[in-house]
């Protein structure tokens, strides 16, 4: 029996061998709970029915750190990110109260396990990767980076070189394309649920070569090493204010309507207390006149949000793809 999708039964009888019951433990030495859980992980239930893990009802299994471990979705220079969330990182301190540490990771499936551990707290997931984050980790998003008004948002966009013969999607046909990793929505899954509408069929019509970011799809397509790239216009706008890639040399062939931008989670196990502060840090904190707020061009505060409802066509797109949440799938 499957048990990541199957509940356990109840009156485990005591023929069973103790090789069989430790199937029924999780990392953390409690026993799986019989409830509905839905995608998520053994380790987690959702009984109401949102989609995400709920609050452990044995409040000794709830968690209320004296430090508290931030991550942000890994980046080329992580340690250029850490001085940029510096301000938010001391408002957040300010707000819960609690010492706030910077963790700088090196790769999706890393956060994601950090977090699943509990040795992560608070994090910003990549669109892509969230569904992974909630399903595998008990991530639970509240959270994206928005307009007073409430927009949000970034578009998937296909770059190539300026002197390239791409001009359409139809040009992309045998050519060397960089993806940025299988999980990314923008880099990976959107163009395999999306190219193959306007005739083009990624791994089929053109080459995939993974990349391993959107920062390193983008300077690929500059250095020619790709003929061309599907990137988050998020990441291709913070780039080119830092001045990271001539905007001439790069020429833009299509843009898809907006997806939501990363997602910031708080660990399931949080003290309730501790979430109400943490909620109250993110949407109090102010981008202007900071170095999120230069970073993040745009951007003015956080605004509330909910998995199962903003992020529907992500996994839409997702289902589209045959993608199952494990941890073999998260890469």
């Amino acid at each position: 029996m499957d048990l990541s999708k199957k509940k356990v039964f109840r009156g485990i009888v005591p023929s069973f061998t103790l090789a069989a019951s430790a199937l029924l433990v999780g990392f953390s030495g409690q026993a799986f709970a019989d409830c509905e859980r839905g995608a998520l992980d053994v380790k987690y239930c959702d009984e109401n029915g949102d989609l995400v893990a709920d609050l452990p009802a044995d409040e000794s299994a709830w968690v209320n750190p004296d430090t508290l471990i931030f991550a942000y979705t890994p980046v080329e220079d992580p340690a250029i990110y850490s001085d940029i969330w510096q301000p938010f990182i001391d408002h957040l301190s300010e707000v819960t109260g609690k010492d706030v540490r910077f963790f700088a990771v090196q790769s999706n499936s890393a956060q994601v396990e950090a977090m699943r551990s509990g040795r992560l707290h608070v994090a910003g997931f990549s669109t892509g990767p969230t569904p992974f984050a909630v399903n595998l980790a008990g991530a639970v998003p509240f959270a994206l980076m928005g307009s007073d008004s409430g927009q949000f948002g970034y578009s998937l966009q296909v770059y190539t070189h300026s002197d390239s013969d791409i001009h359409e999607m139809a040009d992309l046909k045998g050519k060397r394309v960089g993806h940025t990793s299988p999980t990314s929505n923008s880099g990976n899954q959107a163009p395999r649920a999306l190219f193959p509408e306007m005739g083009i069929v990624p791994g089929e019509d053109y080459e995939i070569t993974f990349s391993g970011s959107h920062d390193q799809s983008m300077l690929g397509v500059v250095a020619k090493d790709y003929d061309a790239a599907p990137v988050a216009s998020e990441v291709v706008e913070r780039m080119a204010a830092r001045g990271l890639y001539d905007e001439e040399d790069v020429r833009l062939v299509w843009e898809s309507d907006r997806f939501p931008t990363t997602s910031y989670n708080y660990a399931h196990n949080l003290h309730p207390d501790l979430v109400e502060k943490i909620r109250e840090a993110f949407y109090s904190f102010k981008f202007a006149g900071t170095e999120l707020g230069e970073e993040f061009e745009g951007v003015e505060t956080f605004i509330p949000i909910n998995y199962k409802d903003n992020w529907r066509v992500i996994r839409t797109i997702q289902a589209s793809n045959g993608v199952q949440y494990t941890r073999d799938n998260l890469k």
